[in-house]
């Protein structure tokens, strides 16, 4: 009775303990997690430099770091800058005058009359949009002056969370298998069923983050060169915009060029229109439709839909990093659902095997039946 009690009041307390620590390092969860998704991405070099070339643990964890740096971190960083470049750019043309949205907004207010009409309708005046956003940019100013403070403050725990990040990532690194293992003798879950879920894990997260980086550069490239091409304003701007709004799949990339192409028609450059809308759909969206899936579905052995579904819910859940823990969570709740099956029900399972097969023939059967007739 005495060990019965001892052990519970032991299990109380380890939970109780670990649910403390897990809420006193909630603060630099995307550090640990980004910390977590740079080490799957870069074990293999990690492996390969320690195995094949003959490096120590710390050479090679410091190189697989570099190269980290090199490939992922510093080119978006490069990126944001861009985005934040450009932003400046286009408000100072606001300013001078070299960017005229009221010119545009006329064009469309012309072509379009039932725009001034909803406009009217909601209390939108469109005729004077450029005080409008003058005067929205002074105000956003303003607020940002106010919480400079803040602002401060969110900068320094940027910084803070990406040195700690790259300070994670080289002892993941160095000693990655060795935490592997223990946390596989700690969790309660049975050895096997641990390690293929931790497989399950770096599977999506090397799939999910180098497939939707890889698509997402490709798209944004491709839709800022044909916004150079036709002379659309801000193309770099825009580029850089398609390539954060791609890591939604099949949808990200079109918020952009389809406004865009709509603008052109109403403004009577028909052409240009339908080289945007051709463009957009035969070649932009044929790397989501093409890359995507190879590079993202086939690794996750997700659907398209599932991809899809989880991606958004994870960005509406958990912000940026959304686009990467979504489809790892929907990963492990089909790789937990599939072990489930496979040792608690494994007669359902092969009785749905059966259906699907015979559900088969009867398809090809009516399939043959239709072409003899």
């Amino acid at each position: 009775m005495s060990r019965k009690l001892e052990d519970g009041s032991f299990l109380i307390f380890l939970v109780i303990v670990s649910i403390g620590f897990g809420i006193m390092i909630m603060p630099f969860f995307s550090a640990i997690f980004w910390a977590a998704v740079l080490v799957i991405l870069f074990s293999p070099l990690h492996r390969f430099m320690t195995r094949k070339l003959g490096q120590g643990p710390n050479l090679s964890a410091l190189i697989s770091l570099v190269a980290s740096l090199l490939i992922v971190v510093i080119p978006i960083t490069l990126v944001v800058a861009m985005l934040g470049v450009e932003l400046a750019n286009l408000y100072q043309g606001m300013k001078t005058g070299d960017i005229q949205v009221q010119v545009w907004v006329d064009k469309i207010k012309a072509t379009v009359p039932l725009l001034q009409e909803l406009a009217e309708r909601f209390d939108i005046d469109l005729s004077n949009v450029n005080q409008h956003l003058s005067s929205a940019a002074l105000a956003a100013s303003k607020v940002f002056a106010s919480q400079a403070v803040s602002v401060g403050q969110e900068y320094m725990n940027f910084l803070i969370n990406f040195v700690l990040m790259l300070y994670l990532t080289f002892f993941f690194l160095r000693d990655g298998n060795s935490l592997i293992q223990l946390m596989i003798r700690a969790l309660p879950l049975g050895d096997t069923r641990e390690r293929h879920l931790f497989s399950k894990f770096a599977e999506v997260s090397r799939a999910v983050v180098k497939g939707n980086l890889v698509v997402a550069t490709v798209q944004g490239t491709l839709g800022g060169i044909i916004f150079a091409i036709l002379g659309l304003p801000g193309a770099v701007l825009w580029g850089v915009v398609m390539v954060i709004l791609s890591l939604l799949p099949a949808v990200g990339s079109a918020l952009v060029w389809g406004p865009a192409a709509a603008y052109l028609m109403i403004s009577g450059q028909y052409v240009s229109g339908v080289i945007l809308i051709l463009f957009g759909i035969f070649v932009i969206g044929l790397v989501d439709n093409v890359l995507r899936p190879i590079l993202v579905g086939r690794d996750t052995k997700m659907p398209d839909f599932m991809v899809l579904l989880s991606t958004l819910g994870g960005i509406g859940l958990f912000g940026l990093n959304g686009f990467v823990i979504g489809p790892i969570l929907a990963a492990l709740f089909l790789a937990f659902w599939q072990i489930f099956m496979d040792e608690f029900n494994p007669e359902t399972v092969e009785g749905a095997a059966d259906l699907l097969i015979s559900a088969d023939d009867d398809a090809e059967k009516s399939d043959s039946a239709e072409s003899k007739g």
